[in-house]
């Protein structure tokens, strides 16, 4: 079992539904760390940090969960099995009485990207990629967290991009919504 050192103020606010792994716990408590760290570097509202970490502790809330709960929560959403935890995260989450629309769409489109997210998707879409535990490229993406909160749009605009490419890379098919943030993030700025 992994002994999380977890400070007070990230205390986690798993729901009793989830089904995570120590190892994916692991995870989302460095996500909600670096996204916490963020809020405070930006002296954001106490209110949008609650946001960003409710968000966090959703995002992988059922990231573990099998196969058969997530095509009952998530039936219509695109794409294979490994992308619909989030969708069904978020459709779990709002039967559960979640209201908040930036954060129940920061938790559905986490592994996609969406355009239309306010700062809570952006927050969640970068700290997801950038968190330290991550193996790949640790240099260059501990840099590109250390400037998120002063280079906010353009940290978020290199995240896209990587992430992207990699789905290129991979040669899996670019779903609807990731086509879409990278239509938004590639526009002249005069036209948004």
């Amino acid at each position: 079992m992994i002994q999380l050192d977890i400070p007070p103020e990230l205390r986690p606010t798993v729901p009793p539904w989830a089904v995570m792994s120590p190892e994916r716990l692991a995870h989302v408590t460095r996500v909600a760390r670096l996204a916490s760290d963020w809020a405070f570097a930006m002296d954001v509202p106490e209110s949008e940090r609650q946001r960003w970490l409710k968000a966090v502790w959703l995002h992988d809330a059922l990231r573990d969960a099998p196969a058969a709960e997530l095509d009952q929560l998530a039936s219509t959403a695109p794409g294979p099995a490994g992308l619909r935890h989030g969708p069904a995260a978020a459709s779990r989450a709002k039967a559960e009485g979640e209201s908040d629309r930036g954060v129940l769409d920061a938790v559905r489109y986490h592994s996609v990207g969406l355009a239309e997210w306010d700062l809570v998707g952006r927050v969640l879409y970068c700290a997801d990629y950038l968190e330290p535990g991550r193996v790949f490229e640790r240099e260059e993406r501990a840099r590109l967290a250390e400037r998120f909160p002063t280079a906010t749009a353009e940290v978020f605009a290199a995240v896209v991009r990587r992430r992207v490419l990699h789905l290129v890379q991979s040669g899996w098919p670019i779903p609807e919504p990731t086509y879409r943030l990278w239509n938004r993030i590639t526009e002249p700025a005069g036209s948004r």
